[in-house]
């Protein structure tokens, strides 16, 4: 019988990518893959770290070229030379990994590369309402246009990446990972943004390691695994196994599963805590083998906290007690060797040594077994982080490689690694899954299970409720700067969570935006 599907060609299609391969160096990067993405379409591009999506959108927005096969942007052939030539020919792209200038202001950032100007003039007039425009589609008018982006959170760094991407309505939006460091609030006004643009014919990717986001916002996927697209079709007919079947070529079972045990004595203590800004009183107390979750929105003072604990920024009030002992003002180093580790929300910034090895980000905390009197053995330090690297599953070429050109799931493996091979019994985790895929994801959860079984006490800080809800012994919810509840895990909903971080009553989730 004759198939009744109707033919590619015959289809109206934006974007259609036929047998596209590329290769860097022996690194197969993508393989025979096929696309394609309709008008007014927001496709789901799915898989883990490593799987080849980051290198297929850079090939979409001009960075790489394929070795092997075609492109078509409504129906022409597409192979533009650079980024700019993509972002002209109606292809804009918002990537994970900010791509901020972080010294210039939030006005400047928004508008670059795309200045209003007239005879080569430019109009301050036009670009500061563009500006202002494109912030109040994010429903993000607070954030100043003249403020340095450095001097800002993480969250509204992001929201300012997607700005600039709205500036000029674009045919193709690749998005990757947009929500990744954004409240819920500020991710269901991003939904309502991309709902916007579908109906205005824009076509979207969205890349997402939050599957619940894919099929809320998407009409249809494509999944990638290993390079290759492995399955394609409608949204609506995928459930979350045979998603993750697809990601990871294996079942994930019980992704949040972990025996809760009996928690230990008090290991680490505040007491009214004050930071410099944000953090106004927050007193909770961390056991051994607790993994305790701290939950907040944005500038609610989550990693203003951790940063203050860690002695990273000043104590402006209030006390920290480490193993019942005053313990308030003291270093990053000191906190080292009292067996106290933090991972930053921002590995890119101050987390990682990009230009580094994965040997020295691994180790460098902690030589002690390498050699002596100044000399290391690189075979032994090698060997260590190779152990590392096989028990979080870091992909990477071996420990010789600079952690910069990683993927951001890795990096994010390695930042984790560093705490455990420094043997940390107290371990700060800033939004440690950020940018982490499901698989990713389900070790790192598994990971911490070990650890809490170990004795070990985890304070947890995360955007992402499910994660907090999951894995968690115990959940603190800050508000403008104040804990104001600590209950077990199991005691709590996500909107409970959700109102009691935005002072509300009643568990209503609208009621945030």
């Amino acid at each position: 019988m004759a198939s009744e599907t109707v033919p590619p060609a015959a289809k109206e299609i934006r974007l259609r990518l036929l047998g596209v391969s590329k290769q860097f160096g022996a690194t197969r990067a993508l393989h025979n893959v096929q696309l394609e993405v309709g008008p007014g379409e927001v496709h789901a591009l799915l898989g883990e770290n490593g799987a080849g999506k980051s290198a297929l959108m850079k090939i979409l927005s001009g960075v790489h070229r394929p070795d092997e096969g075609r492109v078509f942007l409504d129906e022409e052939p597409f192979a533009p030379a650079n980024p700019i030539d993509a972002r002209k020919r109606g292809v804009s792209m918002i990537y994970q990994e900010l791509t901020l200038a972080r010294d210039l202001s939030v006005e400047e950032n928004i508008l670059l590369g795309g200045q209003p100007s007239f005879l080569g003039f430019i109009s301050r007039a036009k670009r500061s309402e563009m500006a202002r425009a494109a912030l109040s589609e994010l429903h993000s008018e607070e954030i100043p246009l003249d403020a340095a982006v450095r001097a800002l959170p993480l969250a509204s760094q992001q929201i300012i990446e997607i700005a600039r991407a709205l500036i000029h309505v674009p045919k193709l939006l690749i998005m990757d990972e947009p929500t990744s460091s954004l409240t819920h609030v500020d991710t269901q006004n991003l939904f309502r943004v991309i709902r916007k643009l579908s109906g205005k014919g824009v076509s979207i990717i969205y890349i997402s390691h939050f599957l619940e986001e894919s099929t809320e916002l998407c009409s249809r996927y494509t999944v990638l695994r290993d390079g290759e697209s492995v399955g394609s079709g409608e949204m609506a007919s995928l459930d979350r196994a045979t998603t993750i079947r697809l990601m990871v070529g294996r079942e994930i079972k019980d992704l949040y599963a972990r025996a809760r045990g009996t928690v230990g004595k008090p290991v680490f203590e505040l007491r009214k805590l004050r930071g410099k800004k944000r953090a106004k009183n927050v007193s909770l107390v961390l056991h051994e083998g607790e993994i305790l979750g701290v939950a907040g929105l944005v500038g609610a003072g989550r990693t203003e906290t951790l940063r203050t604990c860690f002695g990273l920024e000043r104590v402006h009030g209030g006390e920290i007690y480490l193993n019942g002992s005053e313990s308030t003002s003291r270093t990053p180093a000191n906190r080292w060797r009292a067996g106290v580790g933090l991972v930053s929300e921002d590995r890119k910034e101050e987390g990682l040594m990009l230009n580094q090895s994965i040997a020295d980000n691994l180790t460098l905390t902690d030589l002690k077994d390498f050699g002596r009197l100044g000399f290391i053995s690189l075979r032994r330090q090698r060997a260590a982080a190779r152990e590392w690297m096989t028990r979080l599953s870091v992909k990477a070429r071996g420990p010789q490689q600079p952690v910069g050109q990683l993927s951001g799931g890795n990096q994010q493996k390695v930042a984790i690694g560093r705490l455990l091979h420094h043997g940390a019994s107290i371990l700060m985790l800033d939004e440690p899954t950020r940018g982490i895929d499901v698989g990713a994801k389900a070790q790192i959860y598994h990971l911490l299970a070990e650890l809490s079984a170990q004795g070990k006490a985890v304070l947890f800080v995360s955007s992402y409720l499910p994660e907090l809800l999951g894995v968690c012994d115990t959940i603190a919810v800050l508000c403008r700067g104040v804990l104001v509840e600590t209950r077990a895990a199991s005691q709590w909903t996500e909107a409970e969570i959700i109102n009691a971080a935005a002072g509300e009553r009643e568990a209503n989730p609208e009621s945030l935006e």
